[in-house]
């Protein structure tokens, strides 16, 4: 039984090190990121970097319209927030405050939009929006470059 119990302290020792750590915000990130920027490459028209579609427009006055902003407004915000935060993201740069602002517009969707999502979907980018919120981007980010630039000042 010691043999077990050691083994499994040598594994979780391992596991629980930096720089797998590191690979798991990293890994974090990119799929928190990737989330979002799958849903803003459908917001614009196809083959634009960014002319948002007559679509989405119409998607904002009729079935996300429980949302409590102009329709417009919350139209190119979203699109917007959904190409900045998640290239934020996969660089590492401002980490806490993008996950922050992806699990804001997480909340609006849950509340507003797809109330009966969340075990199903809403849970899940909330866990991950929380992880980099709490924890940051990690020593792979850009962010834990700019620290230790400004450490070295």
């Amino acid at each position: 039984m010691n043999a077990i119990l050691s083994s499994y302290d040598r594994a979780t020792r391992w596991i629980g090190g930096a720089a797998i750590e590191n690979l798991l915000l990293l890994f974090t990130r990119i799929v928190l990121a990737g989330i979002f920027w799958r849903s803003a490459r459908t917001k614009v028209e196809e083959g634009s970097w960014f002319s948002i579609s007559d679509t989405t427009y119409y998607l904002f006055t009729e079935e996300y319209s429980g949302v409590p902003l102009p329709s417009d407004f919350a139209a190119v915000t979203a699109t917007v927030s959904e190409h900045v935060f998640p290239v934020l993201l996969v660089l590492g740069l401002f980490t806490r405050f993008s996950a922050l602002a992806l699990l804001g517009m997480t909340m609006v969707i849950q509340i507003f939009v797809y109330p009966e999502a969340w075990w199903s979907v809403h849970a899940v980018w909330t866990a991950l929006a929380l992880i980099l919120i709490l924890r940051g981007g990690g020593k792979l980010s850009l962010d834990a470059a700019l620290l230790k630039m400004r450490a070295a000042t």
